[in-house]
């Protein structure tokens, strides 16, 4: 009988939701799903100075806002816990002494310093860099009068030279690590608490995790957890690593080159929807090119389609997948998004008349990623003072003043955009770009933007006349000059 799929997200509460793990996460929520599995919530908060209850609170509420609910972990609770490590030190306590006790693991007494020598020798000597073993083999009294010095060891895991560790990993297939190259590591630190190999390790095996998708920067830690859970006898997950991200720039995701929170890109307008659509689709290939729900990029998912190359984080194609998923929404939904995110100071409902909001709103949507854009279009469409790019004014610098001119004779006979535009292109002797685009400059104040058709009748002729009338002295000063 097949065994229920348990993946989950195991993070460090010391920061924000950013992308990288927010991926990682989402990966693990669509793998369960797919599989009709559990997605299980762990906090890794072992460190007490940077681990944070409030980060925490703040990573559990951006899952829930993105649809990631967890079936399994804080808040939720489940037959396999605590879900928090700083709740788990007798568990630990236990399995320690067991691997004592048959020899897998000792104390070690270097100081950080003494070992930072060692490291900086065997660089010098072209060697990489491991534990000599200098206290693997203290004999009982070494070791207490050490401990009657005061000094506070670590716990090191033993490791054979002659060991060969290997795994099918899900994503990049047979791996396989020597243990010389590897040697004795610490699983538990001199104040007590336990090193990340050794405490994910086990609370994966114990709570009966049996998939881990994670990035390809914890690849050289499975060997060692591998050998520490093969040591007790305990079941271990089938491991994944992930491409890793990268910025526009091509190098490692930052908040330099891209990389922002969650928290961000929630008070940046972002629909949960967008989110997911792109991180999907960043390290995992899907047929489908359409915006997809929840549930659909989790029937889709295969770790098949997961990549070994690096993906590469693109505001472009995040803004692409906001465009779709404003496009998707109902005029009801734009319109609480823009009022919910609107600008400091700024009422959308005093700058656009009640009587023309739908229609506003059905002529900017196709242009906007965020709601200062929606804002800026209403300035644009209902303000007196319409402000003018630089690109707009070099437009009407150099068009023709009969354009104009014949654009105000014409006007009030004018029915629609269409019909208007091509009665001054006849008139005057101009079409294509030449006709349309100081027209939009004229009228909107920039040279991209919204449909003219559907801006046009927002304007209202006497508002059109008024920037004719601009354009027109723009003009007649680009001829003078």
């Amino acid at each position: 009988m097949k065994s229920l799929t348990k993946t989950r997200f195991a993070p460090s509460p010391t920061g924000l939701l950013h992308i990288g793990n927010l991926r990682t996460a989402l990966f693990n929520v669509l793998y369960a799903r797919q599989q009709q599995g559990v997605f299980l919530l762990r906090c890794e908060d072992t460190d007490p100075e940077r681990s944070k209850e409030a980060f925490l609170q703040a990573l559990m509420a951006d899952l829930r806002w993105l649809g990631m609910d967890w079936q399994e972990g804080p808040e939720v609770g489940g037959e396999l816990g605590p879900y928090r490590q700083s709740e788990r030190s007798a568990t630990y306590d236990t399995y320690y002494q067991q691997l004592e006790e048959a020899d897998h693991a000792y104390p070690c007494f270097c100081s950080p310093e003494e070992l930072a020598l060692s490291r900086k020798a065997q660089r010098s000597a072209g060697l990489p860099p491991r534990y000599s073993g200098k206290c693997a083999h203290l004999s009982a009294s070494d070791r207490q009068q050490r401990l009657d010095d005061g000094r506070q060891p670590t716990l090191r895991f033993r490791v054979s030279n002659d060991s060969v560790t290997e795994f099918e990993d899900l994503v990049r297939g047979s791996q396989a690590y020597s243990g010389k190259d590897i040697g004795d590591f610490i699983i538990r630190r001199a104040d007590g608490s336990p090193a990340f190999f050794f405490a994910n390790a086990l609370d994966d095996a114990l709570m009966q995790v049996n998939c881990v998708l994670r990035g390809e920067d914890h690849i050289t830690n499975t060997p060692r957890q591998l050998m520490i859970l093969n040591a007790l006898g305990l079941p271990k997950a089938s491991y994944g690593h992930t491409s890793l991200i990268l910025g526009q720039d091509g190098q490692p995701l930052s908040k330099r080159n891209g990389s922002r929170s969650l928290k961000e890109l929630r008070e940046m307008g972002y629909f949960p929807i967008a989110i997911l659509n792109h991180l999907a689709r960043l390290g995992h290939h899907y047929r489908d090119e359409s915006l997809m729900s929840l549930q659909q990029l989790s029937d889709g998912f295969q770790l098949s389609s997961l990549g070994k190359a690096p993906a590469r984080h693109d505001e472009f194609q995040l803004n692409h997948w906001q465009k779709l998923a404003l496009a998707a929404a109902d005029d009801g939904a734009v319109l609480s998004w823009l009022e919910a995110h609107a600008p400091e100071g700024a009422v959308l409902r005093e700058r656009v008349p009640a009587a023309l909001l739908a229609d506003f709103i059905g002529a900017v949507r196709a242009n906007i990623a965020q709601p200062a854009e929606a804002y800026h279009w209403a300035e644009q469409f209902f303000s007196d003072s319409m402000q003018m790019s630089e690109d707009a004014q070099k437009v009407l610098h150099s068009s023709p003043t009969v354009l104009f001119e014949t654009a105000l004779a014409l006007l009030p006979e004018a029915a629609d955009f269409r019909s208007f535009a091509k009665a001054v292109g006849k008139s005057a002797g101009v079409k294509g770009k030449g006709l349309f685009m100081p027209l939009r400059a004229a009228l909107s104040g920039e040279v991209h933007g919204p449909e003219m058709g559907q801006m046009f009748p927002l304007l209202g002729q006497a508002r059109v006349e008024q920037r004719l009338q601009q354009a027109l002295r723009l003009a007649k000063i680009g001829a003078e000059s």
